[in-house]
């Protein structure tokens, strides 16, 4: 493959990964641990943490836990997400993606 090919390839793969930020930054994933659950975009950015049961307020350390473990679940799942969505992307490129 010429230059101006690989230059095509590379501006294809620019081209499609803007296009799968996009739709990453609009796809929420939820998590909830002990009444409290929490929202993060597939691009791992909070987007909210709502306290499902007001019971939890009296107990600072279960809350905190709550909000730890519910944090690092989504934003598992986000990456998750996010990198099965690229590996589709790179697939496509020799060299990219295996």
């Amino acid at each position: 493959m010429g230059l101006l090919g690989q230059m095509g390839d590379m501006y294809k793969l620019q081209k499609e990964a803007k296009k799968i930020k996009k739709e990453l930054a609009k796809t929420h994933i939820f998590s909830e641990v002990n009444e409290v659950k929490v929202t993060v975009t597939a691009e791992q950015k909070i987007v909210s943490v709502e306290i499902l049961n007001d019971e939890i307020l009296s107990d600072k350390k279960k809350l905190e836990k709550a909000i730890l473990e519910a944090t690092n679940k989504a934003m598992t799942k986000a990456q998750q997400i996010a990198a099965e969505k690229m590996k589709a992307v790179m697939g496509g490129f020799p060299g990219m993606g295996q």
